[in-house]
């Protein structure tokens, strides 16, 4: 259960460090508590290699994160740990989705988490059809 193979390096962002009003209106929740069923039936303290917790997080993903919020001009930092906290992991979440995704495709929500930015439709065929199928 990789989460994220997310891109390796904000070189492959091709984001906008801005929050579009769009994201913040959007709800994500279906989809986070879909991935999170998928990742570790919501086990916050799960462990696969180095995907940690309920949505199991790498560290690429943490330093994404830190790297994004950076940009942004943030003094906020996410630090391993968090990983294990269901809160901060939806907000690593939301924030990966609002500089990746910023027209709020589910699928690619979905996909990239599974695959990271430059993913496979086919290679992230199955996780895609599971998460959807947990989707209320």
């Amino acid at each position: 259960m990789m989460a994220l193979a997310m891109c390796c390096t904000t070189a492959l962002a091709g984001g906008n460090a801005t929050k579009s009003k769009k994201a913040k209106a959007f709800n994500w929740n279906p989809i986070m508590d879909a991935i999170i069923q998928v990742e570790s039936e919501g086990n916050p303290n799960a462990v696969s290699g180095n995907s940690v917790g309920v949505m199991q997080i790498t560290p690429i993903l943490v330093k994404e994160c830190n790297d994004i919020l950076k940009k942004q001009k943030s003094k906020k930092q996410f630090t391993m740990n968090d990983r294990y906290s269901v809160a901060k992991s939806k907000e690593m979440f939301l924030l990966i989705q609002s500089y990746h995704n910023p027209m709020n495709s589910i699928e690619k929500a979905i996909r990239s988490w599974n695959g990271g930015m430059r993913y496979s439709v086919r290679a992230t065929n199955k996780y895609y059809k599971k998460v959807m199928s947990k989707m209320k």
